[in-house]
């Protein structure tokens, strides 16, 4: 592979996603923006990478199923003519008194955040291997290094992610492939909008920058893991959070 630039960004029709697929696109990464439900969101992303002189495509696939996962990879193999740089995005938050969640939640968080990384880099890693090449970033988060009240599923998912990443950064070195974790502070997202000003303006004072980031803080460091100047980097989680969490 000359030109080892063709990226899967799940869950890329809005917030942290949207600003990693437009980084990409911007900086010569060929996209496949994936999204669930929005796709007159995905396609605006899309327009906005080809203005910028990038190429890109919106795939609709909920990637929490193992058969929609599988087929995203299959899209980009078509698409793209293979993945280089997969970044597992996609997820679900939520908040609620840890005795409230039902099975059903439970397993709508665990199979958003995590099953749907496990599942999208069993299939990628097939054409990573056979090319001796591959990035797998997962975006996780800093409520999975410490957890966080009221939000115990979204917490584990996300500890459980970080727990994938260091395994598989173990497992598929061999071949090439390096596996790390971009693990967000507090982000300016749809997220957010549960806090009321009073709480926002609590969390900012507990950030020791001063401020709360976009998710453009965040896909630069994705654009950083996928480069050349992070190849020996691998099974690392990479914090973007203010010093909110040292």
């Amino acid at each position: 592979m000359k030109n080892k630039k063709r990226a899967v960004v799940t869950g890329a029709s809005r917030g942290i996603g949207k600003e990693i697929a437009l980084l990409l696109g911007k900086n010569g990464y060929t996209v496949l923006v994936n999204y669930k439900k929005n796709k007159e969101a995905a396609e605006e992303v899309v327009a906005l990478i080809r203005e910028n002189g990038g190429w890109a495509k919106a795939f609709c696939a909920d990637v929490s199923k193992r058969t929609e996962a599988f087929s995203l990879i299959e899209a980009a193999e078509k698409e793209l003519g293979g993945i280089d740089i997969l970044v597992n995005n996609a997820g679900i938050s939520q908040t609620k008194l840890f005795t409230d969640v039902s099975e059903e939640e439970l397993e709508e968080v665990f199979a958003s955040n995590l099953k749907s990384a496990f599942y999208t880099a069993q299939a990628a890693e097939p054409l990573m291997r056979h090319q001796a090449f591959g990035r797998i970033i997962n975006i996780a988060s800093v409520w999975g290094e410490e957890g966080a009240s009221m939000e115990a599923a979204y917490s584990a998912s996300k500890a459980g992610l970080i727990g994938l990443t260091k395994a598989l950064a173990k497992e598929l070195a061999p071949s090439g492939i390096t596996v790390n974790a971009v693990s967000p502070g507090v982000i300016k997202t749809d997220m957010l909008a549960q806090y009321s000003e009073d709480e926002l303006s609590a969390l900012t004072e507990e950030i020791p920058l001063g401020y709360i980031a976009g998710g453009r803080e965040v896909a630069e460091a994705v654009l950083f893991l996928s480069g050349e100047g992070a190849s020996y980097i691998t099974g690392q989680v990479i914090a973007v959070n203010g010093g909110f969490h040292i």
